[in-house]
Formats: C-alpha cells, structure tokens, sequence
C-alpha cells in the first residue's frame, strides 16, 4: 500500500523537508552563535549571503507543510474504500496506532510553519535583518515538530494493512460508547454552541484591545489555541449533526464530503488559518522591546495589526460560516 502514487508523493515531499529542515537547523544554530550583524567580518559577510539561500529553500519547506495537511486529510478520505468499515478519513487513520498522532503533528506543523513564513517575510522588510536570530531560534524550537511528524507519517503508511477490519465514525463518535470522541459527541449542545460563540465574542475583545496596544498581542496568541480546541468540540458535538441533519452522526471528517459541499475546507481552512495569524500576531509582539531602533520598529507594530485583523477576519468567517450551517439545516436540537 506504500507504493501508492499519493502516498509515495506525500513520503517524497516529508523526506525532501526533513532534508532541508537539518541542513537549516545546523545553519541556524551558527546564526545564533556568530550572528553579529555590525560585524565586517568574512564569516558575517558570508552567513548574510547564506541566509538568502537558506530562507529561500525553507519557504519552499513551510509552504509545503501547509499543503502536505491537506493532501494527508484529503488522501485519507479518498482511502477509505480500501479498508473494511471505513466510510471516511476516521476510518483510515484509524486503521493503526500511528495514523491520528501523525496527523497531531501535521497540525502542529502546519502552524508553526505558517507562524515562520509569516515571521521570514517581516523580516524580509528591513535591511538590517531585525528578525533573523528570532525567526532561526524559532526554526530550532520548530525542526523536531517537523522531523517527528515525517516519521510518523512514514511509519503510518508503512503499516497500513488493507486486510484489517477499522473503525467507521459512527462507532467513534457515539455517546453510547468509551473514549474521548464519545465524551466529545455527548456534550450538551446548549454548552457547545455558547464556547463557540462565547469564545468568538472573546476573541474579538481581545482582538481589539491587541490592536490598540501591539505589545499585549501574546495574550490575544495565548487565547488562540483556546479556542480552536472549543471550536473543535464544538464542530464534534453540535455543528457536524446541523450538517449532517442527523442528531446522532457527529463525524468531523465527513463534512469534508462532495454530498455536504465541501463545508468542512470552508470551516477549517477559516479556522486554521485565523489561529495561525492569531500566533504570528504573538511571535511578532516578543522582539519589540528589542528593537530600539531598524527598519522595523515602526512598521513591526503595523505587521502585528494586519495579523490580527485576518486573524479576526478568518474567525468571523468561520462563525458565519457555523451560524450558517445551524440557520440552514432542518434538524431542530432545541425547542
């Protein structure tokens, strides 16, 4: 099953990453050590010529990081007519132990990747390289995250068996039955539907207070992983069923489906992308107080505020998007 043409591009593109990802992590370690950049020294002048090559190369790295989640989710919805009880993406990366944490870690990829692009191309706009011990210390703490999601992906398609009997959702996401998707499809849906709009109106307070003053945008950062795990349960326990117009099918992966119009992308891709913009807004508000004087220390705090907005825009989208799918739907949970 490895040699399959999508799984073989998915192993390509994470072996050529790990690659790129060792080669600049070693690169990066020399930055922070000899990074001196009122230096004219030879090795300076070299490192600086360096840096072009090196941020190029892991551009072309994070951008496919955040294309490989797709394709991984994507691929394992297409799979799943190839295992006995699968009906979606569940299924199949329920088919091992390997396939739900592989794609934990492509999600936490996927942010910390979108987190240094965003980071890189800041830095990119002034001319005495502000950000490059931050963005190459940030890339040091990101490497392992990156390495160990390639290998669990590896390790997942190695050992998928097409001869097993899997999981459908309709198991997983039961109330009636044990585990943390049954606790999640059995919460009340009254509560779920106040996290996710609560959460949004949250949000968006702090949104505005981080726009007025940049410095306090880490909180704003801090709120974000918040609330994309209670956006997440959400979706689970109360907007999936809306979807589906099924009170009882609590599936996050089969709104992805052609037959729910491809709602699921929508929701996401919304969702995923506010949060990453809502981290970057946090990063970026760390280096301020050291940077007394550069090209950025009047356009830094103007990049944080265009993080914040779309990271607000996306949000919005998503609760329009949410509120959309309940307002649309002809099941009634409440009455």
């Amino acid at each position: 099953m490895i040699f399959q043409s999508s799984i073989l591009a998915l192993l390509l593109a994470s072996s050529l990453s790990g690659l790129i990802i060792v080669w600049s992590a070693w690169f990066a370690s020399r930055v922070l050590q000899h990074w001196q950049i009122n230096s004219g020294h030879a090795r300076q002048i070299q490192m600086e010529r360096k840096t072009y090559l090196v941020s190029t190369a892991l551009t072309f790295v994070m951008v496919l990081e955040l294309v490989s989640l797709l394709l991984f989710v994507y691929n394992a919805d297409k799979m799943a007519v190839m295992f006995v009880g699968a009906m979606c993406a569940v299924g199949t990366l329920n088919a091992n132990e390997f396939g739900f944490p592989a794609l934990l870690f492509k999600l936490a990829s996927f942010f910390g990747a979108s987190v240094w692009l965003i980071l890189n191309h800041i830095d990119g706009k002034g001319r005495d390289y502000p950000l490059t011990r931050f963005k190459y210390g940030f890339l040091i703490a990101l490497a392992p995250v990156l390495l160990i999601a390639g290998v669990l992906q590896f390790t997942y398609f190695y050992n998928l068996d097409a001869n097993i009997i899997t999981s459908c959702c309709s198991r997983l996401f039961t109330p009636e039955n044990s585990g943390i998707e049954a606790t999640l499809s059995s919460l009340d849906a009254r509560l779920s539907l106040g996290i996710l709009f609560g959460g949004f109106g949250l949000m968006v307070l702090i949104g505005g207070l981080s726009w007025i003053k940049s410095r306090i945008s880490m909180v704003y950062a801090l709120f974000t992983p918040l609330f994309f795990t209670g956006s997440i349960v959400a979706i689970i326990s109360v907007v999936a069923p809306y979807i589906y117009e099924q009170p009882y099918h609590h599936c996050p992966f089969c709104i992805l489906k052609p037959e729910y119009n491809f709602i699921g992308y929508g929701l996401y891709l919304t969702l995923f992308f506010g949060t990453a913009f809502g981290l970057a807004a946090g990063f970026l508000s760390l280096p301020i107080k050291a940077l007394k004087s550069g090209d950025l220390t009047r356009t830094l705090p103007a990049a944080i505020r265009s993080c914040l907005g779309l990271s607000l825009a996306s949000y919005s989208l998503f609760a329009l998007l949410c509120g959309f799918a309940i307002w649309a739907s002809n099941l009634v949970m409440f009455h």
